[in-house]
């Protein structure tokens, strides 16, 4: 079959807290891969998935799923493991981005800027008293500081804490979402979100996307409802600012993993500095989503590049065989470090870099 004839399966919805976004990013995906001339199928995934792609035989497989299974990598491993193409990382980095503890850890031996931070299960509250770790941790915290989710994505369950009284609810509400929180410190600055795209000739950093949220948080609602968040594509940034913007979000999708379409997320703070602050391994491709403004502020046409992405996994095909083990830094790996590396917000119990 030609490339411009490919059958592709896009992979949208699921069962997350992020179905809604994943649904509309599926559709954009869908349009405009149909424009490209490809024959397209929109799934939203359920019991019977396999069995149809084992008898369809897409040539590639697109998810555009958000949360668990979509972005842990575990779908990654089952595409593999049968053999279908797909656009997105190997299962490793896509696992290693989506825990942002793993995440910081490896952006920092990387030698990238990341704000101090401590991950901290449920588990740690019911062995050692609820009161006496919130009161442990907020006696060390610096504020103000961020509460999140340890996995998820579109910021559902991140807080910010101004005062040590926020504290307690802001854990309530991160444990809600995951069974494991994130305590970092809140770096003040310009938050930017930059785009890294392989068409297959290799990764590069589209434009930045600078975000200003009307009420002053880039929360779900400021980045899925049109009109409560002004976007600056490409970003206020002096240009020597956004050439180091781009180097670490380029050094941040290869050190984590990453592969085809990604975000890195980072704030850069007044003195022009930027903090890496989380990577996502399948973007939201809304409407109003980042990449898709950062491309078009690139001067490239979106329905091509998403054609590109396709058709370089396509060109990828079937010889890759599953070797997680010989990926980055395991998990298991990666969570011993970061339980040697952390220390609360603020304190001297973890490097600043």
């Amino acid at each position: 079959m030609s490339k411009q004839n490919l059958h592709v399966v896009v992979l949208a919805g699921g069962i997350s807290h992020e179905r809604d976004v994943s649904l509309r990013s599926g559709r954009r995906v869908t349009d405009a891969l149909q424009r490209a001339g490809m024959r397209v199928e929109l799934i939203d995934p359920d019991a019977g998935l396999l069995g149809h792609l084992a008898d369809s035989r897409p040539d590639v497989v697109w998810p555009v799923l958000h949360g668990a299974s979509g972005e842990d990598g575990a779908l990654y491993s089952l595409l593999r493991a049968i053999r279908l193409p797909y656009v997105g990382a190997k299962p490793g980095g896509a696992r290693l981005a989506w825990d942002k503890g793993a995440a910081k850890v490896m952006a920092k031996r990387a030698g990238l800027r990341s704000p101090e931070s401590i991950v901290l299960p449920n588990t740690v509250f019911r062995e050692l008293g609820a009161s006496s770790v919130i009161d442990a941790i907020g006696a060390g915290l610096t504020l103000p500081a961020v509460v999140k989710p340890l996995e998820g994505g579109s910021a559902q369950g991140v807080s910010f804490v101004e005062t040590l009284d926020d504290f307690r609810g802001a854990l309530v509400t991160a444990l809600t979402y995951f069974d494991t929180a994130l305590i970092e410190r809140k770096i003040e600055g310009t938050e930017v979100m930059v785009g890294v795209v392989d068409r297959g000739e290799g990764p590069f950093a589209i434009p930045a996307v600078e975000v200003v949220p009307n009420g002053g948080v880039f929360d779900y609602g400021a980045r899925y409802n049109a009109g409560e968040t002004t976007y600056y594509a490409p970003a206020r940034l002096d240009e020597d600012v956004a050439t180091k913007v781009a180097a670490m979000a380029r050094s941040a999708y290869e050190t984590i993993g990453l592969r085809d379409l990604a975000r890195v997320d980072m704030i850069v703070d007044d003195a022009g500095e930027p903090w890496f602050i989380e990577a996502d391994p399948i973007p939201g491709l809304t409407e109003t989503s980042i990449v898709p403004l950062g491309i078009e502020a690139a001067g490239l046409d979106l329905t091509a590049v998403y054609a590109d992405l396709v058709r370089a996994a396509a060109t990828r095909g079937h010889v890759e065989q599953n070797t997680e083990t010989t990926e980055p830094a395991s998990t298991a790996a990666v969570d011993a470090a970061a339980a040697l590396e952390g220390g609360v917000p603020g304190s001297t119990g973890a490097p600043d870099r």
